[in-house]
């Protein structure tokens, strides 16, 4: 048993390390694996209980992903992005593929829609990742590109919603179409309302264990009950997963719930991939390689009309339309997901070689949109296609003016420094991992993007050099990362002063030996802004108040060291 194992884990390993250089994503080379090392190849396992079973945990777990990533309040600051070119690009895909998908094959009508708006939504793990490599995220284009797979995203509550009436062949097209608008704003508003004054309640109590076993068993456990609560009401037992991290994602807790859950949603993410490869019928496969061939260009065509039409539409330049075309020209995870969950679900409304045709379709369309996007780069640099229009847009050349401070980490500490820099017209610029706050930030007009702080090659593009940049403010609230970060400034721009927030002083003073200029713990300023206001309100003077402060702060807080402890 271990000489399979170990033949498995090489293969897997020569996947992720060619998949990689190619820039398509691990995914892939997971559902590659198992195709390898499945009955139809080496046959090193069967897709036996075991792998089913794990497959689908993957499947909740990747409906969970989905649903952690939407938050309402961002979804309503950048709503007119979000639901206007969102929403016009799948309207268009889908009303395009309609009529085809109805005079190509003998589906009911219902199938017909429900697989036009399964192949209208495209990769967003392969497209962030794209953008992100190509260092687009942070472009105007990258942004329009991020709120359409947000909008997608979305989509997702009344597609999951669709299924029991996918399940039942028939369509009462006002009936259906009301029971799955109500269903899919009751879940919304309940989402919002449980994760609000339910869960952050809950959350609360498990935080106060400060256990990250007790952290992380409470978050599966509320996957599991998500999906036997929606399980019991006759819906996809992946709606509650989705819901789930719909709730999480309601509640202050979001952040530390995606960096706890990520290893373990890429582990069980794995393991659907590989339980789907190893179900794929090859022999079947093979034998309708002419119709994947074409439904794969068929897809990559139509997707990429509509979509250009629809962003020229919106007064998007044609250089910016047609990358954002050709990123999201392909099939996504969810289309994947979807298929799977109807085979898990046992809902036959297409027939089972039709769904394994779909399946391969979409995977050979995510393989390619990296190539055709280093395709469409060369041809563009060579002036062989859109020569009349400049490399760079408006928003390109913007970002190439260097800043005069860097602020990495745009919390709400970050913010505000990027508030009191723009009212006094210093340049600068604001790096942050989170893509929904950049986002976010970037609609309201912030000069913020995504990066990674701790990189040197990230600080070198964004503008850090060592005699331009007059200082750096390290706004994050993980200590180790604030420390990396500061290294990585220190190997660029030795002579750079820095300012940092830090907690409390146990994490000040960690940041003061890597040679900060100057570090202010928030728990203790705020308590001696409270404190000031309270002095004044009992009538002492403010020399008296300032002089008391001053000697507080003397030597690092050196007075108080000793009464205030570094948790608070």
């Amino acid at each position: 048993m271990t000489l399979p194992i170990l033949i498995f884990f090489g293969i897997l390993f020569l996947l992720v390390c060619i998949l990689r250089v190619a820039r398509i994503g691990a995914l892939v080379a997971f559902l590659f694996a198992g195709i390898i090392s499945g009955p139809f190849v080496l046959n090193l396992f069967q897709l036996s209980e075991t792998w089913t079973f794990l497959g689908d945990l993957g499947i909740l777990f990747l409906w969970f992903n989905l649903g952690l990533g939407i938050n309402m309040h961002r979804l309503w600051e950048m709503r007119h992005t979000i639901f206007g070119f969102g929403a016009a690009q799948v309207l268009m895909v889908a009303v395009m593929l309609f009529p085809i998908l109805t005079g190509l094959t003998s589906w009911s009508i219902l199938g017909c829609i429900m697989v036009a708006l399964l192949l209208a939504m495209s990769s967003t793990s392969a497209d962030i990742q794209l953008l992100t490599d190509s260092n687009k995220l942070n472009t105007n284009m990258g942004r329009q590109t991020f709120s359409i797979l947000l909008f997608q995203d979305l989509l997702s509550i009344p597609l999951l919603a669709m299924l029991p009436v996918f399940a039942g062949k028939t369509f009462n097209l006002g009936a259906s179409a009301i029971d799955i608008f109500v269903l899919s704003v009751a879940l919304i508003i309940g989402v919002v309302i449980v994760g609000r004054f339910i869960l952050n309640p809950v959350m609360k109590l498990v935080a106060k264990l400060k256990s990250r076993e007790a952290f992380l068993l409470a978050i599966m456990i509320m996957i599991i009950i998500g999906a036997v609560v929606m399980d019991l009401m006759g819906l996809p037992s992946g709606l509650g997963a989705f819901l789930a991290g719909m709730l999480l994602s309601e509640t202050i807790y979001r952040h530390q719930v995606s960096a706890e859950i990520s290893p373990y949603s890429m582990l069980f993410l794995a393991f659907f991939f590989v339980a789907l490869g190893m179900g794929l019928n090859l022999s079947l496969l093979g034998q309708y390689w002419y119709i994947i061939l074409a439904g794969v260009i068929g897809l990559i065509f139509i997707k990429f009309s509509a979509i250009f039409i629809v962003a020229r539409v919106r007064n998007v330049s044609v250089p910016d339309a047609a990358m954002i075309a050709l990123i999201l020209a392909q099939g996504g995870e969810f289309g994947l997901l979807m298929l799977q969950t109807m085979k898990v679900a046992g809902i036959d409304a297409l027939p089972q070689a039709h769904q394994e045709i779909l399946t391969a379709i979409i995977i050979v369309s995510i393989m390619l949109t990296p190539i055709l996007m280093a395709l469409f780069d060369i041809m563009r640099k060579r002036g062989w296609i859109l020569s009349h229009y400049p490399l760079n847009s408006i928003e390109d050349k913007e970002q190439n003016v260097k800043p005069v401070v860097v602020i990495c980490g745009f919390g709400r500490v970050g913010q505000i420094i990027a508030e009191m820099l723009t009212a006094e017209k210093i340049p600068y610029v604001a790096i942050d991992l989170d893509v929904n706050a950049v986002m976010l930030g970037r609609e309201r007009g912030f000069n913020v993007v995504y990066g990674n702080t701790s990189s040197d090659a990230v600080l070198r593009d964004f503008g850090l050099m060592p005699r331009r940049t007059k200082a750096v403010v390290v706004a994050l609230d993980n200590v180790t990362t604030a420390r990396d970060t500061i290294l990585t400034v220190r190997n660029i721009a030795p002579k750079v002063k820095i300012f940092a927030r830090a907690r409390n002083l146990a994490d000040m003073k960690e940041l003061l030996k890597e040679g900060v200029t100057e570090v202010l713990p928030e728990t203790i300023e705020s308590s001696f802004m409270i404190g000031a206001g309270l002095l004044t309100h009992l009538g002492i003077s403010e020399k008296d108040i300032n002089n008391l402060l001053n000697d507080f702060r003397a030597d690092n807080y050196a007075g108080i060291g000793k009464t205030i402890a570094d948790n608070a």
